[in-house]
C-alpha cells in the first residue's frame, strides 16, 4: 500500500502564495505520473497539474502561469507552488500518484482557502 503525505495548505489572501508538498511512501520514480487534483464544495474533483516520470509538467488552463509543479529528488517529494491565488482556487487539494500498472493512489487532502 502506498501513502501520500500532503502538507502546506492553509488560509491566504487573494494575490498571495502557498506551496503544497506531497511525499509518497515509495520512490517518486515508481510512479508514471504524480500530480494534484482539487475539489471545491458542490463541484467535481478536477485535475490541476501533473508531472510525468520524464519530468514533463502539464497544467489546467485556470492555473497556467500561476502554479508550478516540480520534483525534489533529494526529498523524494513533489511540490506545487501556487502564486497569485484567487478566491476561486479555494478547494481541498489532493495529491495523486499513478503507477506504471495503472493503479491510482490519493492523499488525504489539504484545505486551501483564499479570501477576497
Amino acid at each position: 500500500q502506498v501513502q501520500l503525505m500532503e502538507s502546506g495548505g492553509g488560509l491566504v489572501q487573494a494575490g498571495g502564495s502557498l506551496r503544497l508538498a506531497c511525499a509518497p511512501s515509495r520512490s517518486i520514480f515508481d510512479f508514471n505520473v504524480m500530480g494534484w487534483y482539487r475539489q471545491a464544495p458542490g463541484n467535481a474533483r478536477e485535475s490541476v497539474t501533473f508531472i510525468s516520470s520524464d519530468g514533463s509538467p502539464a497544467y489546467a488552463d485556470p492555473v497556467k502561469g500561476r502554479f508550478t509543479i516540480s520534483r525534489d529528488i533529494a526529498k523524494n517529494t513533489i511540490t506545487m507552488q501556487m502564486n497569485s491565488l484567487k478566491p476561486e482556487d479555494t478547494a481541498v487539494y489532493y495529491c495523486s500518484a499513478l503507477t506504471f500498472g495503472g493503479h491510482r493512489y490519493w492523499g488525504q487532502g489539504t484545505q486551501v482557502t483564499v479570501s477576497a
